[in-house]
């Protein structure tokens, strides 16, 4: 089969699972076997196409030319099949984790729920595969539509308004500064093909690349950066699969990973270098890295401690490419994987802990450790990835950051590292330490009313179902393994990392 072709069935797959899901509204199990099988189906294709790019092969599909010379088209490079593979995979278990939540929870609107959430991983596939600027806008608008009803599926006044924001930031900044950038790059380039160096070279002035710099990297508003963040804490008002999805599957990922690319491929490392176009970004992404932690420490609301947890962490991807070495690079495209397996296990880890005790807040955790130890030592495993501590993945991808940082002799950027880092402590291991050592009963002076009788009598606390607690289970393995076989996926990025610039290593 050919490499066009498999990318066709990447599109079209999730597309025909969410009318396959619609159809089946009646029938939940069949619903929810659909979803597992479309999810299942869309990886397989994922992994065959990642063995031809493996191999040296880049897949191309050309849709439709609607602007001469600007075709939709898709062109798969290391970086894209990375994140269609980290995205595809996390669907498969997002998908069994969502069947026990949702079921457990009762949650209303199921159908559309599943539909959308298939919707939106064919809006990724389409940003992760896009061989142009062109395509890569349109799956990224068609993503945040996809994710719009996600964010409102409680359809209550607290949902509408952060759907609101939600939608009139994503669309705001992609509309009035995404759209420009593109349009500008075509004047001055004479296309939008992503290629290796970049295509802005020699064209323009480098003020007028500094400008075009700005409207990316704020017009890429996904990626989260200071000030334009507010949508991703909003949305934590749907439930925590959708929390699952918007963190580490597809919303904020394709943020960082368009951002990433359009460095490497529009801009390219040489040409940010020699404009120096890319300094003022570097302070903006430490700036965020740092302050985002700071108020994540202040947030009792698990979800919300997460939610800027995940602000921060977007930030060390940005800064990665802003560095403009091969090693930021390296440690930016790294760092898409291991934070998404991270804080998916993080988020899966709150939602388990609400579905079997109704808590939300991180005071109300005390003791839960001790009737949780699954759910809660697979939140430790997250919480020191996340932080870029072993044995999680995000130790690497954070080192490499680091040596870009003292590379370009960026001394005070190594130092915010390393204080986002005590930071990322300071705000997970007081909630493991509470679980594991607070005595239950100063926390829990009364059996909570969403909580069931556990074996032994006790106040009600147990681990969630098995459809929740086997997902949470496997993204920590993840966690491990990223950290594990950190080289595999280097090997898998050389090529594009190889091509970034004459300069060495």
């Amino acid at each position: 089969m050919s490499g066009g072709t498999l990318i066709a069935l990447a599109l079209l797959i999730p597309l025909a699972g969410a009318g396959l899901i619609a159809l089946s509204w009646r029938r939940p199990n069949l619903r929810e076997s659909v979803t597992i099988a479309t999810a299942v189906l869309l990886f397989a294709v994922n992994v065959r196409l990642a063995i031809g790019v493996l191999d040296g092969e880049t897949p191309t599909l050309r849709v439709v030319e609607p602007v001469e010379g600007v075709p939709i088209a898709f062109a798969i490079e290391p970086l894209g099949m990375l994140f269609g593979l980290v995205a595809s995979f996390l669907w498969i278990v997002t998908s069994f984790y969502s069947i026990g939540y949702m079921r457990a929870n009762g949650e209303a609107r199921q159908t559309r729920f599943y539909a959308c959430f298939a919707l939106a991983l064919g809006a990724t596939m389409a940003v992760a595969f896009s061989g142009n600027l062109l395509t890569t806008f349109i799956g990224y608008e068609a993503l945040t539509l996809t994710t719009y009803p996600l964010v409102t599926h409680h359809s209550d006044a607290k949902s509408v308004r952060a759907g609101r924001t939600y939608l009139g930031i994503l669309l705001g900044t992609s509309i009035a500064l995404l759209l420009p950038g593109i349009v500008a790059t075509w004047m001055l380039a004479g296309t939008l093909d992503f290629r290796a160096g970049g295509i802005l070279s020699g064209t323009a002035s480098d003020g007028v690349v500094l400008l075009l710099l700005g409207l990316y990297m704020f017009g890429i508003g996904k990626a989260a950066l200071m000030p334009i963040h507010r949508w991703l804490p909003a949305a934590m008002v749907a439930p925590t699969p959708v929390s699952a999805l918007l963190h580490a599957v597809a919303v904020v990922k394709a943020g960082v990973f368009v951002a990433l690319k359009v460095i490497v491929y529009v801009f390219g490392i040489d040409l940010l270098n020699s404009s120096g176009a890319g300094a003022w970004l570097v302070w903006i992404a430490t700036i965020t890295l740092v302050l985002a932690s700071v108020v994540a420490l202040t947030k009792d609301n698990l979800k919300a401690r997460l939610a800027y947890s995940t602000v921060s962490q977007l930030a060390y991807v940005v800064l990665a490419g802003a560095l403009a070495t091969q090693w930021g690079v390296l440690g930016g495209g790294m760092h898409i994987a291991m934070h998404a397996f991270g804080k998916i296990t993080l988020f899966f880890c709150a939602g388990a802990i609400y579905t079997a005790l109704h808590k939300t807040e991180v005071s109300q955790m005390g003791g839960i450790g001790r009737a949780m130890p699954v759910t809660m030592l697979a939140f430790l495993i997250g919480a020191l990835s996340v932080a870029g501590l072993p044995p999680g993945g995000g130790t690497w991808s954070k080192w490499y950051i680091a040596l870009a940082a003292a590379e370009t002799g960026h001394l005070v950027i190594v130092g915010a590292l390393m204080l986002s880092t005590l930071l990322n402590i300071a705000y997970f291991m007081p909630i493991v330490a509470r679980a594991w050592f607070a005595p239950r009963a100063a926390i829990h002076p009364a059996r909570s009313a969403g909580a069931m009788a556990a074996p032994d009598g006790g106040e009600g606390l147990k681990e969630a179902p098995l459809f929740c607690l086997i997902p949470l289970s496997l993204t920590a393995l993840g966690c491990v393994a990223l950290f594990v076989f950190a080289s595999e996926l280097e090997t898998f990025l050389a090529p594009m990392i190889d091509g970034l610039s004459t300069k060495g290593r």
